[in-house]
């Protein structure tokens, strides 16, 4: 439960008693495998999933297979914190690699919240980013140009994964096909490839689908007109300090 607590404590400061209550909500955590479902749309959620370790996405899918990516997990990460409140779940979670998850209860959720408002309110802050990210995503989709999809999707990454310390360096783990990317930024599989290509040529990145290296931070947030002030990780104790100030390409 390290990464939640850590996740957490970037918007409000924990006492011994709280932490100790977050990493009693529930038992030893189940591991799926790599590109299996943690959860599919149509069932029954039975609690919250927790990332406690790898790598998940949110997805939805038409009857003919064809999948769109809607969200991105890693460790500390919860998938949809309101979701026990459905009947049936609308939309699938699927690991990309293995991925240990913990299943929080609707009960021990309940119990926690009413016990812990301080709790509370950092879970409620959870659910915003993740809304703030969707909406991210969507001016992604609307008005950023392919290769500013992709080296915005990069920044996002990289800035999530450090803030619960899964960065080396400007290295971070990033188990993506091409074909998943194509369909987190809704392009084709060739396009894919060629902005990979142009973003390698410019120097800002290597990637070979389990390794991002982004060799200029600053040039590519420039580049993705990037600004983490959606992520919300300034709201409380700790900060995300930006690497560059964001300023737009000519032209």
């Amino acid at each position: 439960m390290d990464a939640l607590i850590r996740k957490l404590e970037h918007f409000t400061q924990f006492t011994d008693e709280e932490r100790q209550a977050l990493a009693s909500l529930s038992d030893l955590p189940v591991v799926v495998g790599p590109r299996q479902d943690i959860i599919r749309e149509g069932d029954n959620p039975t609690g919250v999933n927790l990332i406690v370790e790898g790598y998940a996405i949110r997805y939805k899918a038409l009857p003919d297979g064809r999948r769109q990516i809607l969200g991105y997990f890693v460790s500390g990460d919860i998938c949809d914190l309101r979701v026990f409140v459905l009947k049936r779940m609308d939309h699938s979670i699927a690991a990309l690699t293995p991925v240990a998850v913990r299943v929080i209860s609707e009960k021990r959720i309940l119990e926690m919240t009413d016990r812990y408002p301080r709790i509370m309110r950092a879970l409620w802050w959870t659910t915003l980013v993740e809304e703030s990210i969707s909406r991210e995503w969507l001016l992604s989709m609307g008005q950023r140009t392919a290769a500013e999809r992709i080296a915005h999707l990069f920044c996002e990454i990289y800035y999530r994964a450090r803030i619960v310390d899964l960065v080396e360096g400007h290295r971070v783990a990033l188990p993506l096909r091409q074909t998943d990317l194509a369909e987190m930024t809704g392009l084709s599989v060739v396009h894919v490839n060629r902005v990979l290509q142009d973003l390698r040529k410019q120097g800002l990145i290597t990637f070979d689908g389990q390794v991002l290296t982004i060799l200029s931070p600053e040039k590519l947030e420039a580049f993705a007109l990037f600004d983490p002030l959606y992520l919300h990780m300034d709201e409380g104790k700790g900060t995300v300090t930006r690497t560059a100030p964001v300023t737009a390409r000519a032209g």
